[in-house]
């Protein structure tokens, strides 16, 4: 009987182990943005590249860029780079001084959304 507890009391406690371990690094997070998030660049970019700690779903990942007044300046062609499961990128029209807000969503393969949103600022 003591033998049986004590397989028991292993089972659970290695469980309750590999449980935490998996909650705590179950979720993509934002490891780099370009152009950086909350950073001001003196020339505009013609896209947003968002890097992750983990391999992104293509089809409930996305990005979404938009001016300060609200008015959406990417060109919704939001993807899962191809040779970098962990990065996704979107195109943006030309756009001129001033601060855009950078919208994201991320969902890992394991199921696992995060989101998040960042501002940067062009010639300022």
């Amino acid at each position: 009987m003591n033998l049986h507890r004590s397989i028991v009391s292993l089972a659970a406690v290695s469980f309750l182990v590999f449980w935490a371990n998996a909650s705590a690094f179950a979720h993509a997070e934002l490891r780099r943005a370009t152009p950086t998030a909350g950073g001001a660049v003196s020339a505009a970019p013609t896209e947003v590249v968002l890097n992750f700690s983990e391999q992104l779903e293509a089809s409930f990942s996305s990005i979404v860029v938009r001016d300060s007044v609200g008015k959406r300046i990417d060109k919704a062609d939001a993807r899962v780079d191809p040779g970098d499961h962990t990065s996704v990128r979107v195109t943006l029209q030309p756009i001129s001084k001033g601060t855009y807000i950078v919208v994201w969503r991320a969902l890992t393969a394991d199921t696992h959304r995060t989101e998040g949103a960042f501002l940067f600022r062009v010639g300022e």
